[in-house]
């Protein structure tokens, strides 16, 4: 089954650079960074999908073009219990594109190298997926039985919350139970390491008043009283939720001041208002409501000496249970690395948030897992064909293992 896997992946290598091309040129940035959402880009996957049963679930989105935010669930095989390869449609914007050496959206293969807006981040997965799924397909026309259903999905919306993508899917009951799922959104360069857990996310935007005046009769900056209060947020929070989990890099949990909005026009006038954002990663360890505990025991502190408010919103709140070390989807996922890879992949822990939190929270067991280079959301990010492949290969032996 190994040669037969491997040397039918290997015959479609030139078609899975033009699809992964292709892919790079249908834009599909969400409506929340003023894209036009999936659509192009989901009505081409669904083409190469002829060979399966394949349903589209549209979330109707009116800012999108065609007013949907198309999910497309393929069943290469039918089975009692499944198992998904989920990858996600949609990209994140260019950013600057000074940084760019080429055009984001017009893919340029150099030699092992595809380079172009999403090419790692997450076409690599909708093509290994992809191609995997033709594989098994073949394989299954050539009399063998596998041991479990087999099918792939791909989603919108993952870059801005999933509301319209997995979140979507779940709630309409898609998927059972008792399924397996992989999520292929994260991995390392040797791809010797299986996801089964995230830290918590919290986004936390605070909004802390003062009073503006003129820069030389000061009263109470904003600015200032804004950078007290993030720094001694900062030093409290980590003070107190120092736990550490090696399975995690880093192995403690994160409280980062990131995002400050523009306040006054000019240099020589007090801020009456900072508005600045803190992203939080929490090990499993903790709740989400304690560290909101601490958040407004602090907040309240502040408004007591000065006399001012602080508000403070909840942008994002999202925790899910970790993926048993030893369930399935994991023991299936090793043994197919192994076989085809010749490498022992060990269990790890990320601080990202991928589709896999979901699935856990509805209690799915999954694993995240594929074969990256780190180059999601950078100006010029590539893939690499190699890994294409080989993911694909790994993707392919699943059912069979």
């Amino acid at each position: 089954m190994r040669r037969l896997v491997d040397e039918l992946c290997e015959r479609y290598r030139k078609e899975i650079v033009d699809v992964a091309c292709k892919l790079i040129e249908l834009k599909a940035i969400s409506p929340d960074y003023n894209g036009e959402g999936e659509l192009d880009k989901a009505e081409y996957v669904e083409s190469l999908l002829n060979e399966f049963e394949v349903n589209r679930y549209d979330a109707k989105d009116e800012r999108a073009k065609g007013g949907v935010r198309p999910n497309i669930v393929a069943k290469v095989f039918e089975g009692e219990k499944m198992l998904w390869i989920v990858s996600h449609l949609d990209v994140v914007p260019e950013g600057d594109l000074t940084l760019w050496e080429t055009n984001p959206f017009k893919a340029v293969v150099k030699g092992d190298r595809i380079y172009g807006r999403g090419a790692e981040d997450n076409n690599q997965a909708i093509v290994s997926s992809l191609f995997a799924g033709k594989v098994v397909k073949e394989i299954l026309e050539k009399g063998f039985e596998p041991n479990i259903g087999f099918g792939l999905v791909f989603v919108s919306d993952e870059e801005a919350g999933s509301d319209y993508g997995i979140k979507y899917l779940l709630k309409k009951g898609i998927f059972d139970k008792n399924d397996l799922v992989v999520v292929s959104d994260a991995g390392n360069e040797r791809g010797d390491e299986i996801e089964i857990a995230e830290k918590s996310i919290l986004w936390l935007k605070f909004k802390v008043h003062g009073i503006q005046s003129h820069a030389s009769t000061p009263k109470l900056n904003a600015n200032r009283r804004a950078m007290e209060f993030l720094l001694e947020l900062d030093k409290i929070l980590h003070d107190k939720f120092d736990a550490k989990n090696e399975i995690f890099n880093p192995p403690y949990s994160t409280f980062e001041p990131t995002k400050r909005e523009k306040n006054v026009e000019n240099v020589n006038t007090i801020p009456g208002l900072d508005v600045s954002y803190m992203d939080c990663r929490i090990l499993p360890d903790y709740d989400i409501e304690e560290v909101l505990n601490v958040v407004k025991e602090v907040k309240e502190k502040f408004v007591k000496r000065d006399g001012k408010p602080i508000d403070f919103e909840v942008l994002q709140a999202n925790s899910s249970p970790p993926t048993p070390e030893n369930s399935e989807v994991v023991e299936r996922l090793r043994k197919a690395i192994k076989l085809m890879r010749n490498l022992n992949a060990k269990p790890v822990g990320i601080g990202g948030n991928t589709c896999a939190s979901f699935f856990r929270q509805f209690g799915i067991h999954t694993a995240v897992w594929g074969t990256f280079l780190g180059n999601a959301h950078k100006p010029n990010e590539f893939c690499s064909i190699e890994n294409i492949v080989k993911d694909a290969k790994v993707f392919a032996i699943l059912p069979f293992i």
